[in-house]
């Protein structure tokens, strides 16, 4: 049995970057070390660049801009996260030279990766983790940003609009393909899509998610909107149609909270998926705790709220959720 944590967007620069001279790497995940610590694997949305290069708003003009200095490998190490996906709207924030930075701050740190690379079949090539007995793949994509998509000739991201048409299912297909050639046990498709502040998934979201379980990902680690959805069991796989945020500087919304999320902890097997239990937690400026008291039966809450259109039950168990994944 191998247990895997999977978490939203983690964004380590601006404020964030601030604190990482300052601060043992340890303190940015607060009382959610342990947790995070008790895994094979985290797996998250890397939400900025890695690198002392480049310069702000590199290739288009935006509102907001982030980078990291190298040091904040030492961050994700701490937090036992081993892979991210790189498939978002701010990885190339500042220039080709800051994203060929961070590919090489990762690998330097044994931190797998997917979703941007210096040219487009790097961008779209899976990576793989070894969690226990269980081999992990992983693929990550995004629809946001076309100006960041990778090409034959450029660095970026791997750039899918959001369909189920025969092209896009291809590139679906070809993806789980080359992991089970390169012997995964379970595939997971990380993406950053849709708008922001989005509390539920539109009906051609549901349906892009379940058609890539149904050629062949056991896992959809969906993030971007800075609040989490619901999820829902579809086959033999699960769907986590947005994971939220899980550490930055944000504002918060008083109504949203956008500073409310999960752990999203799977545990697998040879045999599949088995269990998910989704433990809250509550983001402050460059660190996240677990939630407690009247606040941590909000959070759950609010996640039934959101499951119950998808036809979900999650179950209550002290301070969290569960949700049998076998049978």
């Amino acid at each position: 049995m191998s247990i895997l944590a999977l978490v939203g967007d983690i964004m380590l620069g601006r404020l964030v970057d601030e604190e990482i001279p300052l601060r043992p790497p340890e303190s940015f995940w607060g009382s959610t070390l342990p947790v995070l610590r008790s895994t094979d694997a985290v797996i998250g949305n890397l939400e900025c660049a890695i690198s002392a290069r480049g310069l702000a708003h590199g290739r288009i003009e935006k509102v907001f801009a982030f980078r990291a200095r190298p040091a904040a490998t030492g961050v994700l190490r701490a937090g036992c996260v081993r892979c991210v996906s790189l498939a978002n709207n701010h990885v190339l924030d500042f220039g080709d030279d800051a994203l060929i930075d961070t590919l090489h701050h990762l690998d330097a740190a044994g931190i797998a990766h997917a979703g941007a690379g210096i040219d487009l079949a790097a961008a779209a090539r899976p990576a793989t983790i070894q969690a226990r007995e269980m081999k992990i793949g992983f693929v990550a994509l995004t629809d946001n940003e076309p100006d960041f998509a990778a090409t034959d000739t450029r660095p970026g991201t791997f750039y899918t609009p959001i369909g189920t048409d025969f092209s896009t299912t291809s590139i679906l297909r070809q993806s789980v393909n080359r992991l089970r050639s390169q012997g995964a046990n379970i595939n997971v498709l990380s993406a950053h899509w849709g708008p922001n502040m989005v509390e539920f998934p539109p009906p051609s979201f549901r349906s892009f998610a379940r058609s890539a379980i149904d050629l062949g990902f056991d896992i959809f680690h969906g993030h971007s909107a800075h609040v989490f959805q619901g999820v829902e069991r579809h086959g033999r796989g699960v769907i986590l149609y947005d994971t939220g945020d899980f550490l930055d500087d944000y504002a918060v919304d008083s109504y949203l909270r956008n500073d409310w999320s999960f752990i999203f902890l799977l545990e697998v097997d040879g045999q599949g998926l088995r269990h998910l239990r989704t433990i809250p937690v509550r983001l402050q400026p460059a660190r996240v705790d677990l939630a407690g008291g009247e606040e941590a039966q909000a959070i759950c809450q609010r996640m039934i709220e959101r499951c119950a259109p998808l036809g979900t039950r999650l179950s209550p168990a002290n301070h969290a959720l569960e949700l049998p994944l076998c049978g």
